[in-house]
């Protein structure tokens, strides 16, 4: 997954929150059969951890990674070292 991604699943969570929110604290209906403020308080966890989850998706798609290959090779007139560099991020 990318920081993209990251960002779709925090506004899914602040989203869910809000309205789970909402159904538990701001409505004031009793229903029967139907719970309102217990779909409320399940809304508001699962937006809570959609969150998060795409909170740490941002910390961990910001990162970008590089990886480094050497090689020496033998030539007629002594040694040649080449360095390498790969540099990738997961941003896209």
């Amino acid at each position: 997954m990318n920081r993209a991604s990251g960002m779709g699943l925090l506004v899914l969570g602040i989203v869910l929150g809000t309205v789970g929110a909402l159904m538990r604290f701001a409505v004031k209906v009793h229903t029967t059969g139907f719970n309102i403020h217990m779909a409320g308080v399940i809304l508001l966890v699962v937006g809570i951890a959609a969150a998060v989850g795409g909170l740490v998706l941002l910390v961990i798609g910001s990162r970008s990674r590089s990886t480094m290959k050497e090689s020496l090779q033998e030539t007629p007139t002594g040694q040649v070292r080449t360095e390498e560099r790969f540099d990738s991020s997961s941003d896209m």
